[in-house]
C-alpha cells in the first residue's frame, strides 16, 4: 500500500483545486478583446461600441480604451497587426497608407447616403476590398461606423450650386494634404487652420468658409460667425470596426456570425442616431435664420470624382468606382 505523505497530500489537493477552478470540461475564461479608438467616451460612437459589446458578453470580455488611452492615433493598425490588440475603430485613411487601392474608399463623393455606404461594403466590390485588407494586413474588417456628413458651411451669403461658385472661397480644410485636396476637389481654394481656431478664423475673416459635419457646426457655435450651410454631403464620415487575425481565428464560426450580426444590429440603430442628429441641426440652424439647402449634387460629384480620378485612380482596382457608383 502506498504510504501517503504530507508532500503527496498537498500536491493532491493542489490538483484538485486547479481541477475545480478549471470548471467543467476544463472551461476556459472569456477571451479579453481590448479595443481601441480615437473618439472618447463622449462620443456618440460609444453607446454603439457599448451596445455591440453587451450583446456579445457571453462570447467576449470587451476591455475599450477610449481617447487613445492605450495606442495613439494613426498606430492601432499596426497593433492589430502584432497582435498588441485584438479590436479598434480603424480609419478607411490608416490602410489607404499601407493598401493604396483603399484611397478610393477616402475620396469625396463616394457614397451618397448612409445607405448606400452599407450596401457598398456588402456589395461584391466592397468584399473585394474586405478581403483585400484581409490577405495583405492580416486583419478582419467587420463593417463600417458611421459618424456623420461633411456639409459647406459660408460666412458669406453668395449662393453655392456648383464648384464654380467656390472659385476664390477660402475654404478652411484641416491640415494635411489629403484634406488639402479635398477642399481643391470642391473647387475651393483650401487654408489649414486648426480645429481650435476655426471659430476666430471665421469671425475675422482669415476664411470665408469650413467643411464639418453638421453636429459639430452647432457644438462649436460655428452658426453665430456664418450665415449659411451647403448640403453637400462631400464625404461620409465612416471608420471599421477591425479584429486582429489571432482574435478573430480564435471565435467559432457561430460566434463570427454572431458577432457580424451584433456589429450590424448595433451600428445601424448608431447610425440612425447621427442621422437624427443631423435632422435637428438643419431645423436649428434654420430656427437661427441660416439659409440652409442642397447645391447640384451632380455637378459636386463629377467635379470632385475627376480630380481624385486623374490624382490617384491608377492606384484603384480597374472599375471599381463604376461598380460603386453603380450601387442601389
Amino acid at each position: 500500500m502506498p504510504t501517503l505523505t504530507r508532500r503527496s497530500a498537498l500536491a493532491g489537493g493542489a490538483a484538485l483545486a486547479a481541477l475545480a477552478a478549471a470548471g467543467p470540461a476544463g472551461a476556459q475564461a472569456k477571451p479579453k478583446m481590448r479595443f481601441s479608438s480615437a473618439f472618447t467616451e463622449n462620443d456618440l460612437r460609444t453607446e454603439g461600441y457599448k451596445a455591440f459589446a453587451a450583446a456579445l458578453k457571453d462570447d467576449f470580455d470587451f476591455e475599450p480604451y477610449y481617447g487613445n488611452t492605450l495606442f495613439k492615433q494613426g498606430t492601432e493598425l499596426v497593433a492589430l497587426q502584432r497582435e498588441n490588440l485584438e479590436l479598434c475603430n480603424l480609419a478607411p485613411a490608416d490602410i489607404s497608407k499601407q493598401i493604396p487601392a483603399w484611397s478610393l474608399m477616402t475620396s469625396a463623393y463616394l457614397f451618397r447616403d448612409y445607405d448606400h455606404l452599407v450596401k457598398t461594403f456588402k456589395s461584391d466590390v466592397g468584399q473585394d476590398f474586405i478581403k483585400m485588407a484581409r490577405d495583405q494586413l492580416g486583419i478582419e474588417l467587420i463593417r463600417p461606423v458611421y459618424f456623420g456628413a461633411r456639409q459647406l458651411n459660408l460666412k458669406p451669403a453668395k449662393k453655392i450650386n456648383t464648384p464654380a461658385d467656390l472659385a476664390g472661397v477660402k475654404l478652411r480644410m484641416p491640415p494635411g494634404e489629403f484634406w488639402q485636396f479635398l477642399g481643391e476637389s470642391l473647387g475651393g481654394n483650401p487654408t489649414p487652420v486648426a480645429y481650435a481656431e476655426l471659430y476666430t478664423a471665421l469671425q475675422s475673416g482669415a476664411v470665408d468658409a469650413q467643411d464639418n459635419p453638421l453636429v459639430a457646426g452647432r457644438s462649436m457655435k460655428f452658426y453665430e460667425v456664418t450665415s449659411q450651410f451647403v448640403l453637400t454631403n462631400h464625404v461620409l464620415g465612416y471608420d471599421m470596426l477591425a479584429v486582429s487575425k489571432k482574435a478573430w481565428s480564435s471565435l467559432k464560426p457561430e460566434q463570427q456570425a454572431r458577432l457580424r450580426a451584433e456589429a450590424d444590429k448595433a451600428f445601424d440603430a448608431n447610425g440612425a442616431k447621427y442621422i437624427a442628429q443631423e435632422q435637428e441641426a438643419i431645423e436649428f440652424f434654420k430656427k437661427e435664420g441660416k439659409q440652409v439647402y442642397s447645391p447640384d449634387q451632380n455637378a459636386f460629384r463629377a467635379f470632385a470624382q475627376k480630380r481624385y480620378v486623374d490624382k490617384y485612380g491608377n492606384d484603384w482596382p480597374k472599375g471599381a468606382l463604376e461598380k460603386i457608383n453603380a450601387v442601389k
